[in-house]
């Protein structure tokens, strides 16, 4: 038995089986002996708050023998905000870590553990690659965590928005400037920060709002053009930074009106109004395109999107139809691309086998499997792998490597078939994966499954009815068995490295289901009322 110094609402000695208690078991003991309820005892140990979880011990938690223990009351929904502010502040730093981890693996060539590739693409869909390698992981991680926070505003948490927001800008200063300024991301971002402090209604970011305004239209004149003459030439007579320009003129007109500005608030927010006087669609034109099959949301975007020109938002959405069609079809070919380049294994520094050049190795003679091998070994280059491919040495190790690969693999398939099987006639898992892997054959594996639950002959004897199942003297893995062709030769070290699964998925989904407009899809019916708000208090406050 452990003791535990308790100090604060009661005050005393508790004796606890470190390896059997749990937080609550500990905040139940503590309420009892406060005569209060559960719920409204504050536990802290060593600066840490003790959160009710999973049935994680005390043990686990660094908890020893004399630990002294902070018990505060708290009323229950302090206690829960608490709680809340904790869960909120794990979940922004699993997003942070996810996209770090996401851009470490995507943006230097390595081999995807997952079945995507995130990969940076111009406007136009041209995929681009900025600067350095540094530059362009900062970059890849500002635009994950950009995504992100667009989807925390669209759910109206702007405060959790503003943190990731916030990582967003720090990971793009990591970049060069001279790399970034002529993408708009960056101000769009700026812009993004201010409308979150604008619906939260936080005065005390006044002047921070007002530097980072100006930083964005700068941003946004460097990355379009002046008057947008860079974006024109692009874009032709579609004008999908009209959302985009109404929003900063809000908040300039917004910021000017706290900072007893008047005039600069009047000038502003009414070139604001006829912008979203523009962005108005018809009802008529938006009947009209419903009624061709096209979803509300789309139809309206590309009516805002076209000068509510209904030709050229048809024109649009047949446009913006194809390229989701060919990204489909590039994503598919993707995927095959990634599950080829498992197959050839990694680099010695990790990469993947680079597969344009092993084309070309192909395409003057070379088996693919050979090539790919060489290639793998001197780390996608291509004059040494051609050295080793015409060495016949050299060419004769590469080959009876590959054989010795091809052994593993039929071994691994056989082996998974029989742990199927097994699987499928009732035995776990976790027993049945380790006893194929020493035992081999199905037959000595079952024999040795079934001897594991044969009762004892002498509890038989004594008239037990009942049956116990030993465990294995073994461990089994905590994480599928990896493939050992990852790597070609050794040990796989791609699940050694513990991720946030659930976390990537949901940073790359954001991105997945965004495209080379959705930084200017801007539902402006917020900015509208806004704006009519701050033009009435101009106009109350001249009168007056």
């Amino acid at each position: 038995m452990a003791k535990l110094k308790i100090a604060g609402t009661w005050s005393g000695v508790i004796e606890v089986e470190l390896e059997e208690w749990t937080v609550p078991m500990l905040r139940e003991e503590v309420a009892k002996r406060s005569n209060c309820r559960p719920q409204s005892i504050n536990l802290i140990c060593a600066g840490k708050v003790l959160k009710d979880g999973d049935e994680t011990k005390l043990c686990q938690l660094a908890i020893k023998n004399n630990s002294k223990i902070l018990a505060s009351r708290v009323c229950a929904d302090q206690g829960q905000q608490l709680m809340a502010e904790e869960e909120r502040s794990l979940k922004l730093s699993r997003v942070k870590a996810a996209a770090i981890a996401l851009a470490e693996r995507h943006a230097d060539g390595s081999l995807p553990v997952e079945d995507f590739n995130i990969e940076l693409e111009d406007q136009s869909g041209q995929k681009v690659h900025l600067g350095s390698e540094t530059d362009h992981k900062a970059v890849m991680m500002g635009l994950m965590l950009h995504a992100n926070a667009k989807q925390l505003i669209r759910r109206q948490k702007y405060k959790d928005a503003l943190e990731i927001l916030a990582m967003g800008e720090e990971a793009f200063s990591l970049c060069n400037p001279k790399v970034i300024e002529l993408i708009d991301n960056v101000p769009i971002l700026q812009i993004d920060m201010v409308w979150c402090y604008f619906m939260l209604r936080d005065i005390s970011w006044l002047s921070l709002a007002g530097i980072r305004l100006e930083k964005a239209r700068q941003g946004l004149e460097r990355a379009h053009g002046k008057d947008s003459t860079r974006l024109r030439l692009l874009q032709g007579s579609r004008y999908p930074e009209l959302a985009l320009h109404l929003r900063l003129e809000l908040l300039e007109g917004v910021v000017a009106y706290h900072s007893g500005q008047f005039e600069k608030s009047k000038k502003v927010l009414t070139s604001a109004q006829a912008k979203y006087f523009q962005l108005e669609v018809p009802d008529e034109a938006l009947s009209l395109l419903m009624s061709m099959g096209y979803k509300e949301r789309d139809a309206k975007r590309a009516l805002r999107m076209n000068n509510q020109d209904v030709g050229t938002a048809i024109d649009f959405l047949v446009e913006e139809k194809a390229k989701k069609e060919q990204k489909r079809e590039e994503d598919i070919c993707r995927r095959n691309e990634i599950m080829e380049q498992r197959r050839y294994g990694m680099t010695p520094l990790k990469k993947a086998v680079d597969l344009q050049r092993l084309n070309e190795l192909v395409s003057v003679g070379f088996e693919k499997d050979l090539a790919a091998e060489a290639l793998r070994r001197n780390e996608n280059d291509t004059q040494k792998a051609l050295d080793d491919l015409t060495n016949p040495e050299t060419n004769s190790v590469l080959q009876l490597h590959i054989e010795s690969r091809k052994r593993k693999r039929q071994q691994q398939s056989a082996e998974n078939a029989v742990i199927e099987e097994l699987i499928s006639m009732g035995f776990d898992r976790a027993i049945v994966v380790p006893a194929v892997k020493t035992f081999g054959t199905k037959e000595e594996v079952l024999r040795h499954l079934l001897a594991q639950i044969a009762p004892d002959p002498s509890e038989a004897a004594k008239g037990s009815t009942s049956t116990s199942v030993s465990e294995p003297s073994y461990t089994s893995p905590s994480t599928l068995i990896p493939n050992e062709d990852l790597v070609g030769e050794g040990p796989s070290t791609v699940n050694e490295v513990k991720r946030d699964v659930e976390m990537e998925d949901e940073l790359a989904e954001e991105l997945r289901k965004g495209d080379a407009y959705s930084d200017y899809d801007i539902e402006v019916t917020k900015e509208g009322e806004a704006i009519n708000e701050y033009l009435a208090l101009l106009i109350s406050g001249a009168i007056n």
